[in-house]
């Protein structure tokens, strides 16, 4: 297929939606497809080497006030109208929610393309953090009337697949995420950098990597780190990451490592040299970070849902909290820090876990779904 990708975060942004992109294009041209990326422009960032598996057509776009590491692409209709003219996509998949990705849908279907789209982020979850409570249906509603334009809306778990569809999404279809086991690997643990945060046997390491905002819930993962400190005062909390509170953290818990940002194989080597993974955040729709935690051998403690519940054994291959019940978090969090034996027991058995899940066959898998929503619509059928 030609294939047209369009999505307001790609890489070298380090997050969940533009790492999981970055590796669908890469696999997909590696497949035959030809792919073009329509992304936001971002020259404050370091380019990646230019790449043989697709092309990267950069957009206008806008950095996000008070979060400049985020940026928007702008409406670009008419210049993809014109782009897809020329050279006409046999379909067009939507990553992102934004004005480039809505202008995205407009144009395709104007131009009767094949458009599907992905659900990655709760962004109507997000407004309770930004003191935007009351606009949570009128969210909601923007983005369901955007992907029941598409032909099909891609969700990385069921769980989240049965929500939307509770809330009145249409042809929603399961693409799950993989985990890359080989720059995730325990054995990429660097005594150089134990050292570097004066960690050993008696010291374990605590690590947190994700966007430092307040809908990560931080108040919570700093609860948990008190509490471990009270249990072992000897352990060591790093925080790998960018974002508007990072500043502020700092200020309050000198005590703390704060890597910033990070390159990938960079963060491969941080997650291997670590102990322990707490993840803290409810607005999540997968969490790439505990899988990546996993096959990292790390020890790690999360609530029951998303990436947690789909690859994690409560007691077996980690340590699981009902959504409700933060203080079971907190709970789990002290006994990880007091227990060496169990931290152990329990990182080897998340590698495991997650050894068997690669990429390879999560993308064959959408690959097959992208090629079944680029044939003719069924009669009656058709997004509305």
């Amino acid at each position: 297929m030609n294939l047209a990708l369009v999505t307001e975060t790609f890489p070298p942004e380090v997050n969940g939606v533009a790492m999981t992109f970055g590796v669908i294009a890469r696999e997909l041209g590696r497949r035959g497809h030809g792919l073009t990326v329509y992304r936001p422009r971002r020259a404050d960032l370091a380019p990646l080497p230019a790449s043989s598996d697709y092309a990267v057509v950069p957009l206008p776009g806008f950095a996000v006030p008070g979060y400049p590491l985020i940026r928007l692409g702008l409406p670009a209709g008419g210049r993809l109208r014109a782009a897809w003219t020329r050279a006409r996509p046999d379909l067009v998949h939507v990553a992102t929610e934004g004005p480039l990705g809505a202008s995205a849908v407009a144009a395709a279907r104007s131009l009767g393309i094949p458009v599907t789209s992905s659900f990655h982020t709760n962004f109507h979850a997000y407004t309770r953090h930004y003191g935007a409570g009351p606009l949570r249906g009128l969210v909601l509603a923007w983005l369901r009337r955007l992907h029941n334009r598409t032909r099909r809306t891609f969700a990385p778990t069921r769980e989240l697949i049965a929500e939307l569809g509770g809330a009145g999404f249409r042809d929603l279809a399961l693409m799950s995420r993989g985990v890359d086991t080989l720059c995730f690997h325990p054995l990429r643990r660097s005594a150089d950098l134990r050292r570097a945060w004066r960690a050993d046997d008696e010291h374990p390491v605590v690590l947190h990597v994700g966007r430092m905002a307040p809908e990560k819930d931080y108040d919570l993962l700093f609860r948990c780190y008190a509490a471990m400190r009270a249990v072992n005062p000897g352990l060591r909390f790093v925080l790998a990451g960018e974002g508007p509170l990072r500043a502020g953290l700092e200020r309050a818990h000198p005590e703390c490592h704060f890597a910033g940002f990070l390159s990938r194989p960079e963060i491969g080597a941080y997650y291997a040299s670590a102990d322990i993974y707490i993840h803290a955040s409810r607005t999540e729709t997968f969490g790439n970070v505990l899988t990546e935690a996993m096959a990292s051998g790390l020890a790690v403690a999360g609530f029951d849902y998303a990436a947690a519940r789909q690859f994690a054994r409560h007691g077996e291959s980690g340590l699981l909290a009902p959504l409700d019940a933060p203080e079971a978090l907190v709970a789990a969090a002290e006994l990880l820090a007091g227990d060496p034996f169990l931290r152990a027991q329990l990182g080897r058995a998340a590698r495991r876990a997650v050894d068997e899940h690669s990429w390879e066959r999560v993308i064959g898998d959408f690959e097959r779904d992208l090629l079944q929503a680029a044939g003719p619509l069924p009669a009656g059928g058709g997004a509305g």
